[in-house]
């Protein structure tokens, strides 16, 4: 369906589902009520148009509802938290309303709160999170306007704001083949975008010459508590790294305490760099070098987008910047 026709409607499931439209409503709210039989036709029916239950006051849909969902993986050690403030700061001031949902790392759990904020029939979803083959189609055929940030998927579902993550590794391997660095260690959170910043890291290193560099993961979100552990397997390296590629700022602080509690100098012993710009990258001693993305940018891209009848451009490339500081 596209994004203007006509959205699915209770009697449309009714109809297609070979019962009345005050069944259908009954097992929307009391699914044990109606008969086995009836409730599998019912559920057929729902996910075969696409149907989306309208959960607002008193069944009254409107034109626009001023609420707009975020969703995001977590907030503690967030490198979205600046993209997220600024974009409430910006709906709030424009009299809409900003529910945040909490996906963790879960595509199923995502998937709950899009079913929610499709139900209560938002103006907009701004998303970060993995979707579901199911949801995924399910949003493509509503009339809701979809946003996935920080990422740039070829095909999106709606539209797009971000940047290619790839690129950011290449770029970082590039930054430090011409620092002059020779043994890059990558400590990589679990997650898609942390996967493609490695594999482009990686892909570019080995292109110019360089060595399969020596790896480890960590669990999202990457913080600075993780880094006693990942500072340790590293130790045990056949050949000590001359410089750590940390998937965030809170990984790269942690292993520069590390590293100095371990009597290293950094950067003249062991270089790090981090990722996201977060304000103590900026305010540690050593400084860290990092990728900055403009979260204020995205936020406006955003709002632009929901304020847009047309999804216009699709796929909007904000870019990165490497700031090289102290740390490498």
């Amino acid at each position: 369906m596209d994004k203007a026709d006509k959205a699915p409607t209770l009697d449309d499931v009714a109809t297609l589902a070979g019962v009345s439209s005050a069944t259908v409503s009954r097992y929307l709210n009391s699914p044990d009520v109606v008969a086995k039989a009836t409730a599998e036709r019912i559920a057929k029916a729902i996910k075969e148009i696409g149907y989306i239950p309208n959960l607002l006051a008193g069944g009254l849909a409107s034109s626009r509802s001023r609420q707009v969902s975020v969703l995001i993986p977590h907030l503690s050690d967030s490198i979205f938290n600046e993209t997220i403030e600024s974009m409430s700061e910006e709906l709030v001031a424009g009299g809409i309303t900003v529910m945040l949902g909490l996906t963790g790392v879960s595509a199923e759990r995502t998937a709950k709160l899009i079913m929610a904020a499709l139900s209560r029939r938002v103006d907009a979803i701004i998303s970060t999170g993995l979707l579901t083959p199911e949801i995924e189609d399910l949003l493509r055929r509503s009339k809701v306007r979809f946003i996935q940030i920080w990422e740039l998927p070829e095909n999106p579902i709606d539209i797009a704001i971000g940047f290619s993550h790839r690129e950011v590794g290449r770029d970082i391997a590039r930054f430090l083949r011409t620092r002059g660095y020779r043994l890059p260690h990558i400590i990589t959170a679990e997650g898609k975008r942390a996967a493609q910043r490695r594999d482009g890291f990686v892909a570019e290193w080995q292109a110019s010459g360089g060595e399969v560099p020596t790896e480890d993961s960590v669990t999202i979100p990457s913080r600075f508590g993780h880094a006693r552990r990942a500072f340790a397997e590293m130790r045990r390296l056949e050949r000590m790294p001359d410089v750590v590629v940390c998937g965030s700022d809170h990984l790269a602080q942690g292993i520069i305490v590390e590293a100095q509690f371990a009597g290293l100098r950094v950067p003249e012993d062991l270089a790090v760099i981090g990722f996201g710009n977060a304000s103590l990258a900026g305010e540690m001693r050593p400084t860290i070098t990092t990728v900055d993305i403009d979260g204020a940018r995205i936020a406006r891209e955003a709002i632009a987008a929901i304020d847009r009848a047309d999804s216009g451009n699709r796929i909007v490339d904000v870019g990165f910047r490497l700031i090289a500081r102290e740390s490498a």
